[in-house]
């Protein structure tokens, strides 16, 4: 962890990574729940045109973790629940990759969720 992570992440997330789709379109499921540290901004807009309603972001997590991908849930806080529906994870939508400006030692990255 660089130093600059060692002073900013110190809250707490939770990630549970999909296993995918089967072939008839079931979802497979998900890994056990995998704790991170990182910090987030929270943030719930809503945009409705003539075609109905817009998804945006609703958290920014941003972290050193690099596993984490769309379709993936993420909840901001500890949890050990195996179902990430049941603990209120929302789904990862896409992730960033930023680079380490001030060390080169470890990427940050953003995971972004949406309602």
């Amino acid at each position: 962890m660089s130093s600059v992570a060692n002073w900013s992440y110190t809250a707490a997330a939770t990630v549970w990574k999909s296993l995918g789709i089967s072939e008839s379109g079931d979802n497979l499921g998900y890994s056990e729940p995998v704790a991170i540290l990182c910090d987030y901004e929270g943030g719930l807009s809503k945009r409705i045109g003539s075609l109905g309603a817009e998804i945006v972001v609703k958290n920014t997590i941003w972290t050193e973790f690099t596993g984490a991908a769309a379709g993936d849930y993420i909840l901001i806080g500890a949890s050990t629940d195996a179902d990430p529906l049941n603990a209120g994870a929302d789904e990862v939508r896409q992730v960033i990759r930023y680079a380490d400006t001030f060390e080169r030692i470890v990427d940050d990255y953003a995971i972004i969720t949406g309602v």
